[in-house]
């Protein structure tokens, strides 16, 4: 049973007798235990919905037009608790977290549901037959899996869970119901790299086009890894035979089905120091939310970005920041904007001492880095910052350092843009208003 919260007034439900404080059982003779089956069996016209209220068990009909929001509210998004992870992966971030931080920041959710309803990745070991049979029969697409190999003997050594090498089947079984799926494979340094991401990569090659893509990124290292596996970081020369390896598999995926299906994160190319590919490369960025393709992506909507502004914005001084490895990118958007409309855009590069190691996102820079590197810099009449910084609806950095302290410490406002080509935009518009005072 799931508890309703509230009911919208003069909706559906609201006009069939439901109240705040029942307890759902079913819909039209259909069990409900969370949001999918909710969601799933709401849509018709009619609905018979079962419910408790106190110790009296209770129907009501429901009369709406298809697909229309029945009007019942819940407590939480998914109508019960998140699913936390069975695993004990040797490359996992949040295990390099360092101490201090908020309790919700050390909690790892692996959530079939949120893969489907946020774009959320999933190991698929905490599925069991039951939730297996759930996707295939409401046909829940695309469902996103963090494969790292298709090895099952290295996938339990990776993941620490007997459940971890049955990933390939349960894709099989997807792939045969018409399920669509995207993959992530975390490629960690002399262990799943090298012949095991050939394998890899041929096995999911088999389940094109249930499988639309998979992205490879590199581990994540930070400096809080003590007692952990020792996973070295890949250098220079490692970023480009990782590369070399993939865009060769890729080619030939593109040559047999007119799609890459395989593509390297963004970031192997900057340790590479290997120029990116334009933004027709990336075939539609099917793996944006992995850091595939960011950069082209950037670049290409610049263009287009730049043919709106027509500001006279000259005398006016700004600063944008940005983590490490997308600064040569920020540095070009702010030397466009300046030509095309004489504001001066400084841009400065955060270091992430927080984590340390390897990590250079500027989606991870903290509140007190910005805070130590910039204190006491002429900023300009106001600094910038990509919205990913802060934890998503909230003015919080991942250090819980909040936007006005941020502001405070520097002495400038501080003002949260997009964080792609419309920032150019953003960032003009916010210009606009301090040259007219």
């Amino acid at each position: 049973m799931v508890r309703i919260e509230s009911v919208i007034p003069g909706s559906p439900a609201d006009k069939a007798g439901m109240t705040p404080g029942d307890e759902l059982i079913s819909v039209n003779g259909n069990d409900v235990s969370d949001v999918l089956d909710y969601r799933f069996y709401i849509n018709e016209p009619r609905l018979t919905v079962l419910f408790h209220r106190g110790s009296d068990l209770m129907t009501a009909v429901i009369d709406k037009d298809e697909y229309e929001d029945p009007g019942l509210e819940f407590k939480t998004y998914l109508m019960d608790e998140k699913r936390r992870c069975k695993n004990a992966c040797i490359f996992c971030f949040i295990d390099q977290m360092p101490k201090g931080c908020r309790e919700s920041l050390y909690f790892k959710d692996d959530d079939d549901r949120l893969s489907f309803l946020q774009g959320n990745y999933i190991t698929t070991t905490n599925l069991t037959e039951n939730e297996i049979d759930r996707i295939i029969k409401m046909h829940l697409s695309p469902i996103n899996i963090s494969v790292h190999t298709t090895d099952p003997e290295l996938r339990v050594f990776m993941m620490k869970n007997k459940n971890a090498g049955k990933v390939l089947s349960i894709m099989k079984r997807f792939a045969e119901a018409g399920i669509t799926m995207n993959g992530q494979i975390v490629l960690c340094k002399d262990i799943n790299d090298k012949e095991h991401l050939d394998r890899s990569m041929k096995d999911l090659e088999g389940l094109y086009p249930a499988l639309q893509s998979v992205s490879i990124v590199p581990c994540g290292l930070t400096a809080h890894r003590q007692g952990l596996y020792k996973i070295e970081p890949f250098d220079k020369a490692d970023c480009a035979a990782v590369i070399k390896q993939v865009e060769r598999f890729s080619d030939s995926c593109k040559k047999k089905y007119g799609e890459r299906i395989f593509f390297c994160a963004d970031e192997f190319y900057i340790k590479a120091e290997k120029k990116l590919h334009p933004a027709s490369y990336y075939e539609g960025y099917p793996q944006y939310e992995n850091g595939v393709g960011m950069i082209a992506c950037l670049y290409d909507e610049l263009k287009h970005e730049m043919k709106g502004i027509n500001s006279d914005l000259s005398g006016v001084r700004v600063t944008l920041i940005t983590g490490e490895a997308a600064y040569a990118a920020i540095c070009d958007m702010a030397a466009a904007i300046q030509r095309k409309t004489g504001l001066c855009c400084l841009v400065r590069m955060i270091k992430n001492e927080f984590f340390g190691g390897a990590v250079t996102v500027a989606g991870l820079v903290v509140g007190r880095d910005i805070i130590k590197q910039l204190e006491g810099c002429d900023l300009g009449s106001a600094l910038f910052l990509p919205s990913v910084m802060l934890r998503a609806g909230e003015d919080v950095f991942l250090d819980d350092t909040t936007l006005s302290e941020l502001e405070e410490k520097l002495g400038v406002p501080v003002v949260r843009v997009t964080p792609d080509a419309s920032a150019a935009s953003e960032i003009c518009e916010y210009a606009e208003t301090l040259k007219k005072g």
